[in-house]
Formats: structure tokens, sequence, C-alpha cells
């Protein structure tokens, strides 16, 4: 899609968090209303004849567009976040990231099995942290699950896409 206003509001910072990194930082789009209403606008149109009953937003910048796009598919919202941010009882899964490891959880009863679920976040790179968000969900058993970004790095070699089974289906607003 590569709309033209979300392109134009994207701003690169190279070499962060880390040397030889060019971070896209999405918080030049949220803070557009032209550009927040873009993304919900063009990821409801992918997902309004999914089915979709709940959206799985990926801490931090994956909760931004996740609560409208909830609104939009009335849908409901669950939370994947970083250990210990969550009040009761959780599930995790670890994984290694671009720059170390990480571990995500969810709350024990945050989807059913028969929900069909959406994750969003912000960036697809080498895929490690949204894969770990699809284990996370399969332990569920959820009906489906499909995956959306605002940015899917292809022009950098680092494959994100291959990091996933073939049964997810993987949309991207902007492919860079």
């Amino acid at each position: 899609m590569n709309n033209k206003t979300l392109v134009e509001n994207l701003r690169t910072i190279n070499d962060w968090p880390i040397k030889g990194i060019a971070f896209r930082d999405v918080t030049t789009l949220f803070k557009n209303p032209a550009c927040i209403r873009i993304i919900c606008d063009e990821t409801y149109d992918l997902y309004k004849d999914n089915g979709i009953t709940k959206i799985v937003g990926i801490e931090s910048r994956g909760f931004v567009i996740t609560s409208a796009l909830a609104y939009r598919l009335n849908a409901g919202v669950a939370l994947c976040r970083k250990p210990g941010k969550l009040p009761w009882e959780t599930i995790k899964e670890s994984y290694e990231k671009e720059y170390g490891v990480d571990t995500i959880e969810m709350h024990k009863d945050a989807i059913e099995e028969n929900d069909i679920v959406l994750i969003h976040d912000d960036l697809l790179a080498t895929g490690g942290t949204m894969k770990a968000a699809c284990d996370l969900v399969r332990k569920f058993n959820p009906k489906k699950i499909y995956c959306n970004f605002i940015i899917e790095l292809i022009n950098e070699g680092l494959n994100g896409r291959d990091a996933f089974d073939k049964d997810i289906e993987i949309t991207s607003l902007l492919k860079l």
C-alpha cells in the first residue's frame, strides 16, 4: 500500500538503539491525526470481513492502534506485555530479538477457543516479537490467527516473514 502520507510522516533514526540499526519511529505517525486515521482505515479494510473477535496489542507501540481498531471491528482487546506488568495469572513466551532476548506475557484468560485473533504491532523486522506473540496466542487454541504491522522492513535483508508458520496470514501497511 505504502500510503504517501504515512511514508512522509515516518521518522528514521540511524544507529538507535544500537549502531547499525535504522530505527523506524512510528511516534511521528501517532502524533498526526491524519496518519492515525489512515492506519486505522486501511487496517480495518484489510480485516472487516474476517470475523475478528480479539485484537492483541504488543507492548508498547502495538497498543496505540489496537483499541481504535477493536472499536471499528467490534472486537475485544488483549494485551501482550513484558513480564510483571499484568496483575493476574499469565502465560509467557520467550524469544530472541535482533539485539537481545525478551519475554512476553498475556493473562491466561485473554483469549478463548472461539476467538479469531488479529495480533497487531508497529514493525516487522526479524519477526521475533510477533512470532513469540503468535506462539503465545496459539496456546489458547483460537480458531484463526492473523498478524498485522504498520511497517514491514523488506529491503534490509531481515526476512521477518520467514519466521512464521505458513498458516499465519501477514499484512503490513508500509513495506520499506
